[in-house]
């Protein structure tokens, strides 16, 4: 989650320096939030399973991946989007 946090300040500095535009500020403020949130929810998820472990034992590693695969798509998404944002203002 740190990784992410610093991340997300860095993406709102450059937005400050390069100023995009409002419409801009609002799908990155989004992605940056969907990211942290699905982050929180990975951790959440991870430690509930952590909890039920020797009950579920066979779930638990599938439940674990399927979380961080939505992690993963969030963050891919967040990078997509970036880059259209952020690549015209650089050409």
């Amino acid at each position: 989650m740190k990784i992410q946090t610093i991340i997300g300040i860095i993406i709102i500095i450059i937005g400050i320096i390069l100023h995009i535009q409002l419409w801009e500020w609002c799908f990155i403020i989004m992605v940056i939030g969907l990211v942290l949130l699905m982050e929180l929810l990975n951790s959440a998820v991870e430690r509930i399973s952590d909890v039920l472990k020797p009950r579920i034992n066979s779930y638990v590693k599938e439940i674990k991946d399927i979380m961080a695969a939505a992690v993963f798509i969030s963050a891919l998404i967040a990078v997509i989007l970036g880059l259209i944002i952020f690549v015209p203002y650089l050409l």
